[in-house]
């Protein structure tokens, strides 16, 4: 027993599949876009306040970085929709590269900044500059 009444449905749901595949993807883009201008902003800022204090590199990666992953989160999204309506192994094998890469990115960029909050908070107990060049009206109040 064939079942015609399904292929408008299915015909539907691919449609939907594919407009939100395109609309992650586009997310995805103004993230990395979005996260460039604002780290481009922040070393620029960074600069200009430099008190010949080596340049904090560390910040400025972290910066794009979390905008990168958050860019790779979309992206996953939309490999996941386009793999969901018959996936092909070409799909499939980027959905996997994009899941380790993001994985692989995420684990770091944690591990970078758990390590930037700890050595800030020990700055902060022995009353030294803390490891980050700007901080906000609040952190230096609540110091």
């Amino acid at each position: 027993m064939e079942l015609e009444w399904l292929h408008p449905i299915e015909e539907f749901f691919l449609v939907i599949a594919q407009v939100g595949e395109v609309m992650l993807e586009g997310i995805a883009i103004m993230c990395v876009l979005v996260g460039m201008v604002l780290t481009a902003q922040l070393a620029i800022k960074l600069t200009k306040n430099r008190r010949r204090a080596e340049f904090p590199f560390i910040q400025v990666r972290l910066k794009f970085g979390l905008w990168l992953a958050l860019a790779l989160e979309f992206q996953l999204g939309g490999d996941i929709l386009n793999t969901t309506i018959a996936p092909s192994t070409e799909a499939l094998i980027r959905l996997a590269v994009i899941a380790v890469i993001r994985t692989f990115l995420n684990y770091f960029l944690n591990k970078e900044i758990e390590a930037q909050l700890e050595m800030r908070d020990k700055a902060r107990e022995h009353k030294h500059r803390s490891v980050f060049a700007t901080e906000s009206a609040e952190d230096k109040l609540n110091a």
